[in-house]
């Protein structure tokens, strides 16, 4: 029997990407003994969590650490070393993810500094690529692992604010690619990267102000919670949502307490109907002075930013941290282009009318993607295999429609939010 290498390329799979979803697609296809080719534009694995990563993708800045818990975050059949602290660094993450490659025989089946530029779906199905290489090839089915947080959503205020900008996907540390030190900072966004780097460019050696801008207040979780990782209480999938969200909310609260007493904006919405940010550092930081807090953005005039209170701040700097959009660039079918992040799909894979290109990792789930991307890949390698057979497309929209209305009812209307799953209960799904 040839080797999956030998297999005509019409007759594999193609996966793009070899970030976390695209090397654990990547395994899972081997253990069923199904040819693939898998392409990477960078020079090695891991995506967004390739600090500095040559293709310009990954948004890993010098200090971070990863905000879920190793227990939440390993695989199924690789566990993490013993020794990592609860929340790790992130190179120690990229060398766990490269031991898992090298333990599973994946780094041969990758082709390294390989775009895929263009994928159209041909008349019988199949998927023709163009690579950056000039070669065309054909494949009877696509996975899409590429990332969602790279292509950066920068938001339009009036005005021009004539000072240093950039995304936090491009911020590394306090000194490269702009040195922060005795600048004043304005941060924008009230996500995990906003908390992270606002905490860090706060220390009084760094920045000579820091102030954080958010239109809306937001619920900042801590990593901790009784002396142990938050994320490691887990709510069983069998427990209705609703009691368990009031559950987890009645804890959250008492153990937090209130936004407002660190002057912070007083949130609009209740605990947990908003993607959590997790910070160990930042209601500290406020309340110690370090940061202050600004709402939203009105006007720019040179470097005076106006906010809608009325105040205004002079500024040397912004960091907008204001998310990401979803993009696929190689696609032109416009049915394939996600608009404003919304971009319904079966069980979070699969789009009806378009059943031979799976979309991995393309979702919002707590606690990671890791182990998230894990458990699709078992259900798209059984797909693939024929042991598994996706519902009519009909059946596929009623059940996207179920899906939405149980993974984010719960969550107000927001870009942020278009993603979001129950990753227990998703899972648990997935296996019926």
């Amino acid at each position: 029997m040839p080797s999956i290498t030998d297999v005509p390329a019409e007759q594999k799979v193609c996966i793009i990407g070899a970030g976390c979803s695209g090397f654990t697609m990547a395994k899972r296809l081997k253990d069923y003994g199904l040819a693939y080719d898998c392409f990477e534009a960078s020079d090695d694995i891991g995506g967004n969590w390739y600090y500095n990563n040559p293709n310009q993708k990954s948004a890993c800045y010098k200090s971070l650490h990863i905000d879920t818990s190793k227990w939440r975050l390993a695989f199924e059949d690789f566990p993490v070393p013993e020794d990592w602290p609860d929340f790790p660094h992130h190179a120690q993450l990229l060398d766990y993810f490269k031991a898992y490659i090298d333990h599973f025989d994946l780094r041969e089946t990758i082709t390294f500094n390989t775009r895929v530029e263009t994928a159209e779906q041909t008349e019988d199905g199949g998927w023709q690529l163009r690579l950056s290489t000039g070669d065309v090839r054909k494949y009877r089915a696509l996975m899409v692992c590429n990332g969602h947080h790279w292509d950066a959503r920068l938001p339009d205020y009036p005005g021009t604010f004539e000072g240093y900008q950039l995304h936090s996907h491009s911020y590394r540390d306090p000194f490269e690619p702009f040195d922060f030190r005795g600048k004043r900072v304005l941060v924008v966004g009230g996500g995990n990267s906003a908390m992270d780097i606002a905490s860090e460019l706060s220390q009084k050696p760094l920045a000579d102000a820091l102030y954080v801008s958010m239109r809306r207040g937001v619920w900042v979780l801590p990593k901790y919670l009784n002396g142990q990782p938050a994320d490691k209480a887990v709510l069983p999938a069998w427990m209705p949502p609703k009691i368990g969200r009031a559950l987890a909310r009645r804890v959250i609260k008492k153990s937090v307490g209130r936004m407002q007493d660190f002057g912070l904006p007083e949130p609009d919405h209740e605990v947990l109907s908003g993607h959590p940010s997790v910070s160990g550092e930042f209601l500290t930081r406020v309340g110690s002075g370090d940061i202050l807090p600004k709402g939203a953005i009105s006007h720019f005039e040179g470097q005076r930013v106006y906010f809608k209170d009325g105040s205004r701040i002079e500024a040397d700097a912004i960091i907008w941290a204001t998310g990401y959009n979803v993009s696929f660039p190689f696609f032109s079918d416009p049915n394939l282009i996600p608009i404003e992040n919304e971009f319904p799909l079966y069980k979070r894979l699969v789009k009806p009318g378009y059943e031979s290109v799976f979309f991995l990792g393309l979702a919002q789930p707590l606690p990671t993607l890791v182990n998230f991307a894990e458990q699709q890949s078992k259900l798209v390698a059984a797909c693939l295999a024929g042991t598994y057979h996706l519902p009519s497309r009909s059946e596929m929209d009623r059940v996207i429609k179920m899906d939405d209305a149980l993974h984010t009812w719960h969550f107000y209307k927001s870009p942020r939010h278009t993603m979001q799953v129950v990753f227990n209960r998703y899972v648990h799904d997935l296996n019926q």
